[in-house]
């Protein structure tokens, strides 16, 4: 369930004066004396999990390797796509013998005629289904690009709209920060105060207690 509450940021850009080089100065000093400190009293390593170790199996730790030494994938035997010679056997063989080259001579007759039927659609259609794609492509950058515009001028609209808001705001939280200061103020003055006068309380007390003894 999503909260209720509406999200407050702290940073009033259009209200809020910039920092002085001496404030921002003193700012980074804190920062480096604070991060100093948890580098010295904890180690860093101790507040991170754990390093995760992966595990491959041994077909992907072979593969891993033959892209490590970059040696070529021969995962696939080609040759069984290449076209077989059709010359007879200078000797008599059993079906045993002819019957794995006929399976390759099937498996690459059957490659090549799809393969120069591709060629043949390709070389009709090529041409249009690449036009047709590059119409595609760009009907579908013109839509992110619009996407983008629409987003820029929203962002635009909420800066404007912020900084409309901060302004409008601004005299009354000058008005309250001045009165928050003042109000402190007059806490400090008023404990000044309160000591001042018990201390003239105790003051009294004692020379009370100084009379009644004489």
């Amino acid at each position: 369930m999503s909260s209720i509450r509406t999200t407050v940021h702290e940073s009033l850009p259009y209200v809020d004066p910039e920092p002085t080089p001496a404030e921002r100065a003193a700012a980074e000093s804190l920062i480096a004396a604070e991060q100093q400190s948890t580098s010295t009293s904890t180690s860093p390593s101790t507040l991170l999990p754990p390093t995760y170790t992966p595990t491959f199996t041994p077909l992907m730790t072979a593969e891993l390797s033959r892209i490590a030494t970059k040696a070529p994938l021969r995962a696939i035997d080609l040759s069984r796509y290449e076209a077989t010679p059709s010359s007879p056997p200078s000797s008599p063989s059993s079906q045993k013998t002819l019957a794995p080259l006929l399976a390759r001579a099937y498996t690459s007759s059957a490659y090549l005629s799809s393969r120069h039927t591709h060629l043949q659609l390709l070389d009709a259609y090529g041409k249009n289904a690449w036009l047709v794609g590059n119409y595609q492509l760009e009907a579908e950058l013109q839509s992110l690009e619009r996407d983008l515009a629409s987003a820029k001028r929203e962002i635009d609209v909420l800066t404007i709209e912020r900084r409309r808001a901060q302004d409008a705001v601004a005299g009354e939280l000058t008005a309250l920060d001045d009165n928050w200061r003042r109000g402190v103020g007059r806490v400090l003055e008023t404990e000044v105060a309160t000591e001042a006068l018990r201390l003239q309380v105790l003051e009294k007390q004692r020379e009370g207690v100084a009379g009644g003894m004489s």
